[in-house]
């Protein structure tokens, strides 16, 4: 069972700021295109941001100028610097890891709560 494991949510006021972490398996993670998605209540999950093995990333267009996807290939750390929030971008976030070797294959973390609210 591969484990992701994120970190960081919380509750924040609009106009703040939140970091995610996310920890993937290194043999996965050096192959992975590593993205962040999120779904709020009542909503589809929708991805947020995603960065490829060879750092070439992506953004959904409601966040573009305010988050930003990292990765860190020794720690296998993929990040997500949410600045400036609002509280539509409350949902439960989730880590994405996707390998394409032969196959596409998905895994996922367990999810992480932004909460965004004065």
């Amino acid at each position: 069972q591969v484990q992701l494991v994120e970190s960081g949510g919380g509750l924040v006021q609009p106009g703040g700021s939140l970091r995610l972490s996310c920890t993937a398996p290194g043999n996965i993670f050096s192959i992975a295109r590593m993205g962040w998605y999120r779904q709020a209540p009542g909503k589809q999950r929708e991805e947020v941001a995603a960065i490829t093995s060879g750092g070439n990333t992506n953004y959904a267009d409601s966040v573009k100028g305010r988050f930003t996807i990292s990765r860190d290939n020794v720690k296998s750390t993929v990040y997500l610097q949410m600045n400036s929030l609002k509280p539509e971008d409350t949902a439960a976030y989730y880590c994405n890891a996707r390998t394409s070797i032969l196959t596409i294959t998905n895994y996922w973390g367990q999810g992480t709560q932004v909460t965004v609210s004065s």
